[in-house]
């Protein structure tokens, strides 16, 4: 091949990167602002590119999503593997994880419900990121409910369900300043076995 055509071969796939990264910045931007129910056109015009080149790349929503998500996806599988060495017990060590789970899903706001709708079925774009997340929701849950301190009959698909129904509730306009440690206390004496763990909800006593 001639320098000139290995040139020319070179020029468009640089194009495309770059037209790649210019949707993704974009998309970042567009759905931090407007959510994940955002115009997929809107975005490629804050690209600027066509609509055309947008869906080259992302033939979908949930494929947009899940090249988004994957940026954020080192964070979280750091997180993992920091509760893995260092929490205290496995209790907390699942306590954690379906914190850093919540947080994650709260990336954009609607996020939760594609998100759901991908646990659910193994043809999406973010069925895969779903799975391995519920996989290692799973290695947390089965690591406490060998020592006794989580529940026999929670699963951990829905665990995952839960992170992502409580990432939803607290962007919900009527969450407030306590809501996230009250969903939080909630959520562990749900699947906690004989849980006194409260995560700062105050307790009345009884008269």
């Amino acid at each position: 091949m001639s320098r000139t055509a290995t040139s020319s071969a070179r020029a468009p796939r640089a194009d495309a990167r770059r037209n790649r990264d210019h949707i993704l910045d974009a998309a970042e931007q567009y759905f931090s602002k407007h959510g994940v129910g955002g115009s997929l056109d809107a975005i490629a015009k804050q690209a600027g590119v066509g609509a055309g080149t947008l869906y080259r790349h992302f033939p979908n929503r949930e494929a947009l999503l899940a090249a988004l998500l994957a940026a954020r996806d080192e964070a979280l599988m750091s997180r993992r593997d920091e509760l893995r060495t260092k929490a205290a017990n496995a209790a907390d060590a699942l306590d954690g994880w379906l914190e850093a789970l919540t947080e994650w899903a709260g990336a954009f706001d609607g996020l939760p419900d594609p998100l759901r709708a991908a646990a659910a079925t193994s043809t999406s774009p973010l069925a895969v990121t779903c799975e391995g997340f519920i996989t290692t929701t799973e290695e947390f849950l089965h690591a406490a409910q060998r020592d006794g301190s989580a529940r026999k009959e929670i699963r951990a698909r829905d665990l995952f369900l839960v992170a992502l129904a409580t990432s939803w509730v607290r962007g919900a306009a009527l969450a407030d300043g306590t809501s996230a440690a009250a969903l939080a206390g909630i959520t562990r004496n749900g699947w906690e076995l004989n849980s006194s763990h409260t995560r700062g909800v105050s307790a009345t006593p009884a008269d």
